[in-house]
């Protein structure tokens, strides 16, 4: 069954969570074996097992959880979303199944979060989980499955995860997939945060966001890394 977030158990608290990618969906876990397959063989290296980051937060009012997923149906706001974008191509944008969802849902589930390996706690701090609540709205949302913002990687859940916690001034780089994993994507959402973050470096294209829409309620100037 999978785990079911309720306001009762609302410490502040940002929890990373590592999960096998297509855990409980054969289609989707054959196709990123192959995926990785394919990618070890032109990178000449052994292959690795491919992992789907997510997030819960929670804060005074409840716990959310934070993570991308395809679009089930019309209503959105019962899950919190609060982003949509295209997937492989823009142009299919307009189809609902070629769109995904980022969510932002209070007392929400994240399906396949028994089958996490490994869960960090990245902070205790309320004003921290309450920042990256906050900043969720603004993240970039270019086609799933491709490097349109020209980051060096594929654009998909793992980026929104590394997007949110390097915008909030997380020590990203201490946070690693499973010994013997990767997370495609991640650096893609380090890129363009670490973009975001400089206004005077390259310039923004229309899929990245505009920090003036950011709410400015409890955001701390940086975070505290916390190990679990």
């Amino acid at each position: 069954m999978p785990i079911v977030n309720t306001a009762a158990k609302a410490t502040p608290s940002v929890e990373l969570l590592w999960i096998p990618l297509g855990s409980g969906q054969r289609v989707v876990k054959f196709s990123g074996k192959l995926f990785e397959a394919i990618s070890a063989l032109f990178q000449r290296r052994a292959t690795c097992d491919i992992y789907h980051a997510a997030l819960t937060i929670a804060v005074p009012e409840g716990r959310y959880t934070i993570e991308m997923a395809p679009i089930p149906d019309r209503h959105g706001e019962q899950r919190g979303v609060v982003a949509e974008g295209p997937v492989g191509l823009k142009v299919l944008g307009r189809f609902r199944i070629f769109r995904y969802e980022i969510r932002r849902w209070c007392g929400g589930i994240i399906a396949d979060a028994n089958e996490a390996v490994t869960t960090v706690t990245v902070s205790t701090d309320q004003s921290c989980a309450q920042q990256l609540l906050n900043l969720l709205p603004t993240v970039p949302t270019p086609v799933w499955g491709r490097d349109e913002l020209r980051a060096g990687d594929m654009w998909n859940s793992n980026s929104v995860i590394a997007w949110l916690l390097a915008r909030g001034n997380l020590d990203v780089a201490r946070l690693r997939p499973p010994a013997g994993g990767r997370a495609p994507g991640w650096s893609s959402g380090l890129v363009i945060a670490k973009r975001d973050h400089n206004p005077n470096g390259k310039a923004r294209t229309s899929c990245e966001p505009d920090s003036r829409n950011v709410s400015t309620t409890a955001r701390p100037a940086d975070c505290e890394m916390t190990h679990a």
